[in-house]
């Protein structure tokens, strides 16, 4: 099994620097988002996505994933310590890999989305780590009510390098055919899931549908980032002529592209 994955980041037209950074694989992909407020929300998202994907993920285990975004975590610490200016800089993650049991991995902390198309449905596979979510958990807002709640953008958890953070892994199951979309709030707090869903359906090449989400928020008005990676599941036994669509060559997006271009590889 691998990933064919392709991503589409861009800054938006109300903000003067991208905080979300992506990357694409055969074995992974993964968004992460800046969180705003802080200092150099850039710099956390790129660095944490640099130190994740330089890291042996090829054939992990879920466990080994963990102490993977584990230390990643801690590269953001060791920015802080060389610039204590950076103190409070923090990023969200939501990431996808290809598990060494034949499984797929989701990791994810924040409200960084990750969403499954299986048989035309589309549904939400990660959890907001917000307020607005734990309002929704206490019956205290409406799931309709809370994309326009004044505080929807306000999340309980995220990686700044302190010990407590952590990120959730969570294996799934997948079948030909399976779909996984990987995004920023800039897309889901402006576009409709079912339009989003639309999308997945209307455009074949992964490339193509990333492309048309983006340009979907940025038309709806979105006023912040927004970043999307559409990665479909397909086998490892691929015919020749559709070898080049999945290599191993790590992509980077956003701030990732736009940060620490040393040439790093994934072991």
């Amino acid at each position: 099994m691998r990933l064919r994955a392709a991503a589409v980041s861009d800054v938006g037209a109300h903000r003067a620097t991208n905080q979300d950074a992506a990357f694409t694989a055969s074995w992974g992909a993964a968004v992460a988002d800046g969180v705003g407020g802080g200092p150099a929300g850039d710099l956390a998202s790129a660095a944490f996505v640099h130190r994740l994907a330089a890291g042996p993920l090829e054939g992990i285990h879920a466990e080994q994933l963990a102490d993977s975004i584990r230390s990643a975590n801690w590269d953001l610490r060791l920015h802080v310590q060389r610039d204590p200016a950076l103190h409070g800089m923090a990023t969200t993650f939501t990431g996808l890999f290809v598990s060494r049991d034949g499984e797929l991995l989701l990791a994810h902390t924040g409200d960084s989305r990750a969403y499954l198309l299986r048989s035309g449905v589309l549904s939400q596979q990660s959890r907001d780590d917000s307020l607005v979510q734990a309002l929704i958990d206490q019956g205290l807002v409406s799931p309709e009510d809370a994309a326009s709640h004044p505080r929807r953008n306000v999340i309980t958890a995220s990686l700044s390098g302190a010990e407590h953070d952590e990120a959730t892994v969570a294996a799934h199951d997948h079948q030909a055919g399976d779909r996984w979309l990987l995004c920023s709030d800039g897309l889901t707090d402006y576009v409709p899931e079912a339009d989003v869903r639309r999308i997945l359906l209307d455009h074949r090449a992964v490339e193509d549908a990333a492309a048309a989400c983006v340009t979907l928020a940025l038309d709806a008005g979105t006023r912040d980032n927004v970043t999307v990676v559409v990665a479909d599941v397909v086998a490892s036994d691929l015919e020749p002529a559709d070898a080049g669509a999945v290599t191993g060559a790590t992509r980077y997006y956003g701030a990732a592209a736009e940060r620490f271009m040393e040439g790093l590889e994934s072991a």
